[in-house]
């Protein structure tokens, strides 16, 4: 009887896989959108199968450490290992290739410095003599500007707590300042986006009375004011309607269940000396330090920034100026803007370093470099450069178990990161990737210290451009000071230091 049961469910099934197929080939063979499936029906689907599949399938089985973009699988388990604490120690010689353009090289001293000899990395102070309230900033490290929205409830909490054990700070993104944010007690940098999120009336325009609201919080250390990003210079933040809660739309300022839709620039700021109103309105409101974030195409946005403050004043300078290169990337964007608009960071900080020394601001003005600088190398050029700090964004998602999935606009994030959906958002165990994002900031700025002392300095902030080689073809290298000469009227002696 079993038999016979068992026996009639297998000619079933047969039968409807059967007459499924039949289905699937006559709608393939008569559909008239895709030409591959019309010609090869059946057969056809097996391509769009491994098309879908291909970006994941290459990740782990056809590509080796070194090749995958946007970030290789040896760059990924660096972060990882970084994170867990597990040293960044390795056997048998390195992967990265030296010969290849690009690639840093640093200087070694004949004489490293030893260890007793060794100082911290000082702390830097932005705003000072120009804000009521100036910011100590502990770290060279910190995190990037990653929306509550964009991100997820977990994220933010693991960050707020990893952030304030590391003694880094956490950027609050374009999405307003969120319970989040504050629950781990760590210094927060709020962002005002082009949409003002976080601080708009019911018009949408900029808030006096919220702005002041923001800078009670004793952890609200400096504002920030975002003209672009380097993922999609010349458009604003998208967060689609599937990742617009309740709660999310309530600290926006905005319906919920909508597209949160960013205008691509801020509508009262249209020219440098509007950006600088700007500057010095929310630093008198507030009372606290005001930069600004922005991707830089070329030479002209810094150079008529600083020829305004020469002509107003040191007042009126921005504290700071976060510079994102072309390649930053952890919002959703548009691919036209996110592969062929702004400079890489590699061409733009120096730009705008050079220019600040040229107009006599370098010592006003605190610069932030960003764009995928996820490693302590990358960290260290970009001090050589000329940067005070380094933001990375993608490095801290990768410390809170990111793998490369690309979903982070889809709501559909597997390890919890982006996603708002209660089931995915559990494997984002709060207190562990607390723990690991705070060590991964710890460990950057443990080994850019390391990369210093190699080249014979006390501390990284003493790292300068003659201090890095820049691979241009195989076997042969050239100084950072010769692809990017400092202005010709400065010293590097005279070049600011802690």
């Amino acid at each position: 009887m079993l038999d016979a049961l068992l026996h009639g469910l297998v000619v079933l099934a047969v039968f409807g896989l059967a007459l499924g197929g039949v289905v699937l080939f006559v709608r393939d063979i008569t559909q008239k959108r895709h030409a591959v499936l019309r010609n090869f029906p059946l057969v056809g689907h097996l391509r769009y199968a491994f098309e879908a599949l291909g970006e994941y399938l290459r990740q782990y089985l056809f590509l080796n450490d070194r090749e995958e973009l946007p970030f290789n699988r040896a760059t990924r388990s660096w972060v990882y290992r970084l994170a867990k604490r597990e040293g960044g120690v390795i056997g048998f010689g390195s992967t990265y290739d030296l010969d290849q353009p690009g690639a840093l090289i640093f200087v070694n001293a004949p004489y490293p410095v030893l260890e007793e000899d060794r100082a911290a990395t000082p702390a830097l102070v932005i705003g000072e003599g120009y804000c009521r309230q100036p910011f100590v900033a502990r770290s060279v490290i910190n995190v990037s500007g990653m929306s509550f929205g964009a991100i997820s409830a977990p994220a933010v909490r693991a960050l707020s707590r990893g952030a304030a054990q590391a003694g880094c700070w956490l950027d609050t993104g374009e999405g307003g300042l969120s319970p989040y944010h504050l629950e781990g007690g760590c210094d927060l940098i709020m962002q005002i986006g082009t949409a003002h999120y976080g601080v708009r009336d019911a018009d949408g325009a900029l808030s006096e009375s919220r702005l002041r609201e923001l800078a009670a919080h004793a952890q609200v250390r400096a504002f920030e004011i975002k003209l672009s990003q380097g993922a999609k210079p010349g458009k604003g933040g998208v967060l689609p309607a599937a990742k617009v809660t309740a709660e999310i739309a309530l600290i926006r300022g905005i319906p919920a269940g909508e597209d949160s839709i960013s205008p691509n620039r801020h509508h009262d700021i249209a020219n440098v000396e509007q950006l600088l109103d700007r500057v010095m309105h929310v630093r008198e409101v507030t009372g606290k330090p005001v930069g600004v974030k922005t991707a830089v195409g070329g030479t002209q946005f810094v150079d008529e920034l600083c020829a305004a403050v020469q002509r107003r004043g040191l007042a009126a300078a921005p504290d700071f100026l976060v510079i994102d290169g072309g390649e930053g990337g952890s919002g959703a964007a548009p691919q036209a803007l996110a592969d062929h608009v702004a400079l890489p960071i590699a061409e733009a900080l120096p730009i705008v370093v050079d220019a600040l020394i040229r107009a006599g601001l370098r010592a006003r003005v605190r610069v932030v470099a960003s764009g995928k600088l996820v490693t302590s190398a990358k960290v260290a050029w970009a001090l050589a450069a000329g940067a005070d700090f380094v933001n990375t964004a993608r490095g801290f998602m990768f410390s809170l178990g990111c793998i490369q999935a690309m979903r982070c606009h889809q709501n559909t994030c597997p390890v919890g990161v982006t996603t708002h959906n209660p089931r995915l958002q559990r494997g984002l165990v709060v207190e562990d990737k607390a723990e690991r994002a705070a060590h991964y900031a710890e460990g950057m700025n443990r080994e850019v210290d390391m990369i210093a002392h190699a080249c014979g300095l006390l501390h990284a902030r003493g790292l300068r451009r003659e201090h890095v080689r820049i691979v241009q073809s195989p076997g042969r290298s050239v100084p950072l000071s010769m692809l990017h000469p400092y202005p010709a009227t400065v010293s590097v002696a005279a070049l600011p230091t802690a």
